[in-house]
């Protein structure tokens, strides 16, 4: 079923002009001290386990003394500008605890683990090989999704913040079982309509190691949210099953929990509310969502194989003939967003 879902490997796009004024007018553009490539020269690893004595498909990286000193500040510097005003009055209050770099996947990542050396609080930051694509994925969820996500690009390499929650398929197996019925009920839920929004924004592989499931604790009870933590595959494949969550094989816990639970009028009135409310994020951010998608429009990130394949699907989808019009990717989103916001206009 995955093989028939997904096409070969992601090629990685360059960031054209249009995205790169963009980045700099919205404060993504920032000068940083170390680079993707500057971090692939390790002169060892060995590999991370898991609590299960399991292989991670992390390997921890170790660098030459006359390297290491350098790259941690280097790091810590990084680790300031993307979570303060990047003054290094506090650098010596943090330590590199750990690099890791991950052999699975397109991005081929670095994990950084810095620490707080008084209180030992730590969190994560990570450096990847800057992606058109992904950086398309990543500001339209800024921009449509109930989630805020920050990052910073530089030259060819990009830094993203760590998205905290349990990894999807970790849940599934170890969490969903043991959870009430009105915890269940609230998942399915939050599963339709994270299904809905990947759906109407086009962010496509969504497997279950691809999101996190986020428990809140409130006062007599525990929410929970679904939100992405890979945006890879924004708008490159031209099969829209890839776009919905639903049609993976890792998902089928979840999907089968929404069978169980939710009738159908619940599973429409939760699919139009998060229609709803994804029109109201683009009305609210008119301006940012226009400069990035006129950007989007005139990039190359897909093949036109898949551009062809992937409107032609939504047109037998949706019914609208002015996905025929389309000649690229960014045109395609801009027309399924723009059927989003009428939809909910004409409503209003």
């Amino acid at each position: 079923m995955e093989k028939k879902l997904m096409s070969r490997k992601k090629p990685t796009f360059p960031i054209n002009v249009q995205l790169n004024r963009y980045l700099q007018t919205y404060n993504r553009n920032t000068k940083i001290p170390v680079s993707y490539d500057d971090l692939l020269r390790f002169s060892g690893s060995i590999v991370v386990y898991d609590r299960a004595d399991e292989d991670t498909l992390w390997v921890r990286c170790y660098y030459s003394d006359y390297e290491r000193e350098e790259i941690d500040n280097s790091l810590k510097r990084v680790y300031l500008i993307l979570h303060s005003d990047g003054r290094s009055d506090h650098m010596d209050f943090l330590n590199v605890d750990a690099i890791d770099y991950c052999t699975f996947g397109n991005s081929k990542p670095f994990r950084i683990k810095i620490r707080n050396v008084l209180n030992d609080n730590f969190t994560y930051f990570y450096v990847k090989k800057a992606d058109a694509s992904r950086i398309y994925g990543l500001e339209f969820e800024h921009i449509l999704s109930p989630n805020r996500i920050n990052f910073l690009v530089y030259k060819d390499t990009l830094i993203e913040e760590h998205i905290v929650g349990i990894p999807g398929d970790v849940f599934i197996k170890e969490q969903l079982p043991k959870c009430s019925d009105r915890a269940r009920n609230e998942i399915a839920k939050q599963f339709v309509k994270f299904d809905e929004r990947c759906t109407l924004r086009l962010l496509g592989d969504m497997r279950s190691y691809n999101y996190v499931v986020i428990p809140t604790h409130d006062f007599d009870h525990v929410d929970y949210k679904i939100r992405a933590i890979d945006f890879d595959q924004q708008n490159y494949e031209g099969n829209l099953k890839v776009y919905q969550p639903h049609f993976f094989k890792e998902n089928r816990s979840m999907v089968k929990l929404v069978s169980d639970l939710l009738q159908e009028s619940s599973i429409k009135q939760y699919q139009k509310e998060e229609r709803s409310q994804v029109a109201k994020r683009l009305i609210t951010s008119e301006k940012r969502f226009r400069m990035l998608i006129r950007s989007m429009i005139k990039d190359r990130i897909s093949s036109e194989g898949n551009v062809k394949m992937l409107r032609n699907q939504l047109v037998a989808y949706t019914k609208d003939i002015r996905f025929k019009r389309c000649k690229t990717m960014g045109h395609i989103l801009k027309t399924a967003l723009d059927f989003v916001k009428r939809n909910y206009l004409e409503v209003e």
